[in-house]
């Protein structure tokens, strides 16, 4: 990399994401940040409002018309679904590499994104070059991407904990369970009934039972990897909790197994994947609290004969802004972890 540092542009500053990729990109070697977009709030310091970076990132809100005078060299979007597809389809010629943390491209179609997003899709040229951003299956893609579509939390966390299986197309059909667990600002920074603190302190409660949208996101990775459809039971749930995803993944294998050649999947699979933690214990969500790991603990049950995997993550970093950050750092030819060293927080 040359001494010119990388132009970055967030759009979207309102939100947890918008505020964790600052986070991320204010200490990062190789970046400089040169403008935060926010529509509600144009002029408003980002420190106004964030208040953990009074001090240390000021620079004043503008509006996403602002972006292409700047002429970045990296656009992340921070945005909600449906809104990102127009400005990807606005800023696809600028020579600018996005980088959209939505659900808008994410799937394998327009059609596919009408049916389960229930909205409809206003850039479909977007899902042919689209590179799904997990870094773990596709860092090869990802370096030559121009648009990468960044995962949603459940299904990194999820994809991850049953990857190495599928790879090798150990697992029976239709048989996997995943019973995922969220903390509240996998709902976003907007406050409604559902995340009102009354209704989530002290409680726990599952939700999107039989059609979560990030089911479909979660089949169709799986299903790419075996080459062939794949078929999941997903359950979420809102954990009292800030941060942090809790999968517990249950599957059936269609050979013999034990719990050392199960291990030797997982370490076979993810020998050079840094941000892949393969545990000797159960982890919890305090384990990777404030960083980029994913950490995975496969189980092999004898008397059951299922495969049971939990696997953490940070939804917010792994999930969302330091999962962005990994695929920048491969975009633009960067060490992998440039960026992404932090240690968890705990406690």
């Amino acid at each position: 990399m040359s001494n010119q540092k990388i132009k970055v542009a967030i759009v979207g500053a309102s939100g947890f994401t918008g505020s964790e990729l600052a986070r991320l990109l204010l200490n990062h070697e190789e970046v400089s940040i040169e403008m935060i977009t926010s529509e509600s709030h144009v002029g408003k310091p980002f420190s106004e409002l964030h208040p953990q970076f009074f001090d240390r990132l000021d620079i004043p809100l503008v509006s996403a018309d602002e972006v292409e005078k700047i002429k970045p060299a990296v656009i992340f979007l921070a945005l909600p679904h449906g809104v990102s597809m127009d400005f990807v389809a606005k800023w696809k010629d600028t020579g600018a590499k996005i980088i959209d943390l939505s659900g808008d491209f994410r799937l394998s179609s327009k059609e596919v994104y009408e049916e389960w997003y229930d909205k409809k899709h206003s850039y479909p040229e977007g899902f042919e070059t689209a590179i799904y951003g997990l870094p773990e299956l596709f860092a090869e893609q990802i370096k030559k991407a121009t648009l990468v579509a960044n995962p949603g939390c459940y299904p990194t966390a999820s994809i991850l904990s049953m990857a190495p299986l599928f790879a090798k197309r150990l697992v029976q059909e239709k048989s996997l369970i995943i019973d995922a667990k969220s903390g509240l600002t996998g709902a976003g920074i907007k406050a409604n009934a559902t995340t009102h603190f009354s209704n989530v302190n002290e409680n726990f409660k599952a939700y999107g039972i039989a059609g979560h949208r990030h089911t479909i996101e979660i089949e169709e990775q799986l299903g790419a990897l075996t080459g062939s459809q794949a078929i999941v039971q997903f359950t979420p749930h809102l954990l009292p909790v800030d941060r942090g995803i809790l999968v517990t993944a249950y599957a059936k294998v269609n050979q013999d197994m034990n719990q050392e050649k199960l291990t030797q999947i997982y370490k076979d699979f993810y020998q050079n994947k840094p941000f892949v933690r393969l545990r000797n214990q159960a982890p919890g969500i305090k384990d990777v609290r404030g960083s980029h790991f994913c950490d995975v603990f496969p189980v092999w049950d004898e008397r059951t004969e299922r495969v049971i995997v939990i696997s953490v993550i940070d939804n917010l970093l792994k999930g969302a802004a330091s999962q962005a950050v990994h695929n920048m750092n491969l975009m633009f030819g960067l060490t992998e972890s440039e960026g992404l060293s932090q240690v968890p927080l705990k406690p």
